[in-house]
C-alpha cells in the first residue's frame, strides 16, 4: 500500500518566537516545510539558519498561489495574523495561527465568514494546553470523570517581561491586543475546554499598567471573571515574573470538580521537583503526582488528519472562535487602572 504523502505547510510571518514551536510540532507530526515569507531580514536569516530546507519566497503571494501548499503558519505581529488566515483560506489553503488569531472583534467576524464560505481550518495554537503534557493529562483525566463535573478553572498566566528584548510592537494595543486577548487567550481556551461551556458571560474585567509608565499602551496585569450555566472560570495574567524564577512564568491551571480537583504547574515546582508538566490529582481516595513528562502530544497530528481527512479532532471550529471571541470582548469590556493611556 502506498504511504500517504506527507503534507506541505509555508510561514508566512516570524516575529514572535512561538514560530518555532509551531512549526517544530508539525514536523514532529510528519509534516513538510516547504517555504517561508518574510520581511524582516534578521528574523528570516535566523529562521533559515534552524530550517534551511525552508525555501525563501519573494512575497506572500508566492506562498499563497502555490498549489502544493496545504497549511499557511504564521506568528506575524499579532494585528496582521488574521489578514494572513483570511487570505489563506481565500486561497484554498488552511491555517495555523500563533496566539491570539485576532486583535479586533471585526477581524474575527471576518474570519467566522470566509471560513464558512470556504470550509477551510482556521487553527489557534494555543501552546499552554497544546504542547504542555501536564495539561494534556488533565483533559484525559476530566474526560474520564477523575474529578466529576468541572465546577471552575483558575487559570494564571504570569510572564516574565524582559522588556530591553521587546520589538516596538510590543509596546503597541492596536498590534498586539492587550493582555487579555494575547497572553489571557490560554486560559479562555482552557475555560472552554475543561467545563464545556457553549455560552459564556464575562462577569468583570480589568487591565492596568502598574509598574511600566514609560510604556503608557503596555498592560502589565490583566483579569476577568468568567461564568457559564454551570460553571465559572477566573483568569490572571502578568508581566511581573521575577528574575529569581528558573523559568518565565509559573503559569498553574486549577480545574475544581465536584468529585476532586486537579492542579497543572506546566512550567516549575518552585522548591520541589525539577522541569515542567507537573499534575496534582486530589480525589475522595487519595492525594497523588502524576509525572508527564511521557504523555504524547496529540494536537500536531490531529491538525493534520484534519487538514487530510476534512475533520475536527484537534479543536473544533466553533471553539476556536468563541475562545478568541471571549478573549476579545473581556479586553474590550475592561475596566482600565494605573498608568494606561486614556484613549488608544
Amino acid at each position: 500500500m502506498a504511504s500517504t504523502p506527507a503534507l506541505r505547510c509555508a510561514v508566512i510571518g516570524i516575529n514572535h518566537p512561538h514560530i518555532y514551536g509551531q512549526v517544530d510540532l508539525l514536523l514532529r507530526a510528519g509534516a513538510q516545510l516547504a517555504a517561508v515569507y518574510a520581511p524582516e531580514p534578521d528574523l528570516l536569516a535566523q529562521f533559515t539558519r534552524r530550517y534551511p530546507q525552508a525555501r525563501v519566497a519573494r512575497s506572500e503571494a508566492e506562498i499563497l498561489e502555490d498549489p502544493t501548499t496545504q497549511l499557511i503558519v504564521s506568528a506575524a505581529i499579532p494585528s496582521e495574523r488574521a489578514r494572513i488566515g483570511i487570505a489563506a483560506m481565500r486561497h484554498g489553503k488552511d491555517y495555523m495561527s500563533d496566539k491570539p488569531g485576532f486583535t479586533t472583534l471585526e477581524q474575527l467576524a471576518e474570519a467566522r465568514r470566509v471560513q464558512a464560505e470556504t470550509q477551510r481550518i482556521y487553527s489557534i495554537c494555543y501552546s499552554e494546553r497544546f504542547e504542555n503534557r501536564a495539561t494534556v493529562k488533565a483533559g484525559e483525566l476530566v474526560r474520564s470523570g477523575a474529578i466529576g463535573e468541572v465546577l471552575q478553572t483558575i487559570g494564571l498566566g504570569p510572564h516574565r517581561a524582559r522588556l530591553h528584548e521587546r520589538p516596538p510592537w510590543f509596546f503597541q494595543r492596536a498590534r498586539y491586543g492587550g493582555i487579555l486577548n494575547d497572553i489571557g487567550s490560554h486560559q479562555f481556551d482552557q475555560f472552554l475546554f475543561f467545563t464545556g461551556a457553549q455560552q459564556v458571560e464575562i462577569v468583570a474585567a480589568q487591565v492596568a499598567n502598574y509598574h511600566h509608565p514609560q510604556h503608557p499602551e503596555l498592560e502589565d496585569f490583566g483579569e476577568a471573571l468568567l461564568r457559564s450555566e454551570r460553571a465559572s472560570g477566573y483568569i490572571r495574567v502578568d508581566w511581573f515574573t521575577p528574575a529569581g524564577l528558573a523559568t518565565w512564568g509559573d503559569t498553574r491551571l486549577l480545574i475544581l470538580g465536584t468529585d476532586g480537583y486537579i492542579e497543572v504547574r506546566k512550567n516549575i515546582d518552585i522548591a520541589g521537583r525539577p522541569g515542567g508538566d507537573h499534575l496534582f490529582l486530589v480525589d475522595q481516595r487519595s492525594t497523588r503526582y502524576i509525572d508527564c513528562r511521557d504523555v504524547a502530544l496529540p494536537y500536531g497530528p490531529q491538525l493534520i488528519a484534519d487538514i487530510l481527512h476534512r475533520t475536527e479532532t484537534a479543536m473544533p471550529q466553533a471553539h476556536c472562535f468563541l475562545a478568541a471571541e471571549l478573549a476579545l470582548r473581556a479586553e474590550a469590556q475592561a475596566a482600565r487602572r494605573g498608568h494606561l493611556r486614556a484613549a488608544d
